[in-house]
This record gives C-alpha cells, sequence and structure tokens, in this order.
C-alpha cells in the first residue's frame, strides 16, 4: 500500500517553514490503518514484545492496536502530572524547547522486552527520552516503530543499538 498518499501534509504549520504530517488521513481509512497496524506489528511479532509503550498522544493511537496484534501489554507513557500513580519522570530537549514524559513506576518490570511505537521519528528527542524511562524501569527495548521518518533530521542516527522500523520516509 502507498501509505505516503495517506498522509496530509500540512505547510507551515505549527510554525513557518515546517511542512506538518497528520496521520489523520490515514486513521481515517479503515484499510490503511489496519494495513500499517498489521505491517508494524509483523515486523517484530518473532521479539517476543511483552509490551508496547506508545507515547503521548499519537503513541497512543498507533500503539494501543500494535500491542492487540501482539497479545501485549500497553503502556502510555505521558505529558507530567497526567497519570495518577507515583511516576518516574525524563526531561530532554524538543527542536524547539524543553519538555518532559512520565510513566508509572510500576508500568514495566526488570528485563521485560518493549516495544515503542509512535508515529513520527524526527530527531529522536522524545523517543530518547521514553527509552530512558523504560531504561531506568529495568525494561531492554526490543525494538522502536514509527509509521513516519524524517530522514533528513537524522533522529535514526541517536537509534543505532535497537531495531527501527518506519513504514514511511520523506
Amino acid at each position: 500500500m502507498d501509505f505516503k498518499s495517506k498522509i496530509r501534509v500540512i505547510p507551515d504549520y505549527p510554525q513557518p517553514g515546517i511542512r506538518f504530517k497528520d496521520i489523520t488521513t490515514l486513521l481515517n481509512d479503515g484499510a490503511a490503518f489496519h494495513e500499517a497496524v498489521s505491517l508494524l506489528a509483523n515486523q517484530f511479532r518473532d521479539s517476543k514484545i511483552d509490551l508496547v509503550i506508545g507515547p503521548e498522544a499519537r503513541g497512543f493511537v498507533i500503539g494501543a492496536p500494535v500491542a492487540y496484534a501482539l497479545k501485549a501489554g500497553f503502556v502510555p507513557v505521558r505529558k507530567p502530572g497526567k497519570l495518577p500513580a507515583d511516576t518516574i519522570r525524563f526531561d530532554y530537549a524538543l527542536e524547539y524547547g524543553k519538555d518532559a514524559l512520565e510513566i508509572h513506576k510500576d508500568a514495566i518490570s526488570p528485563r521485560q522486552r518493549v516495544l515503542i511505537i509512535d508515529d513520527l521519528l524526527a530527531t529522536g528527542g522524545t523517543i530518547q527520552a521514553t527509552i530512558g524511562l523504560v531504561e531506568k524501569l529495568g525494561g531492554e527495548v526490543a525494538g522502536i516503530g514509527f509509521l513516519i521518518e524524517l530522514t533528513y533530521l537524522e533522529g535514526r542516527k541517536n537509534l543505532a543499538k535497537y531495531p527501527v522500523v518506519s513504514l514511511i520516509k520523506y
């Protein structure tokens, strides 16, 4: 399937010069969404995944159905203050600012095999923060999957020690 044709590109959003990749048009196409989830899950089917982690918020939309397809648990990674139980936090730099992510302290047990799924790989800051949370809890990152990879930002370079899959490359 030509997934790239299912992505709407919005110029100058959220700021001038950015060409935002809108995945809602792919999500709205049942066949495309199903195929994308199936392809991501199949890439990691033999990896003995215990948990799928999805960073807020689009990682939830892609990660949860991948977890379901793999018969694995799903763990959300959220912005600070959004999770109700005890959390750990990871601060990180964005392309244009700073941010932080949190995960429940009891979300991952030591040595659990974790697959991280998100919508887009840009510079890799969000994913590196998510990896930091997983590893701080003793989990093992078994793979990382994306719908979209912005290759010109070279985020994959920072993920070289992990298996990385992306379905669409710009």
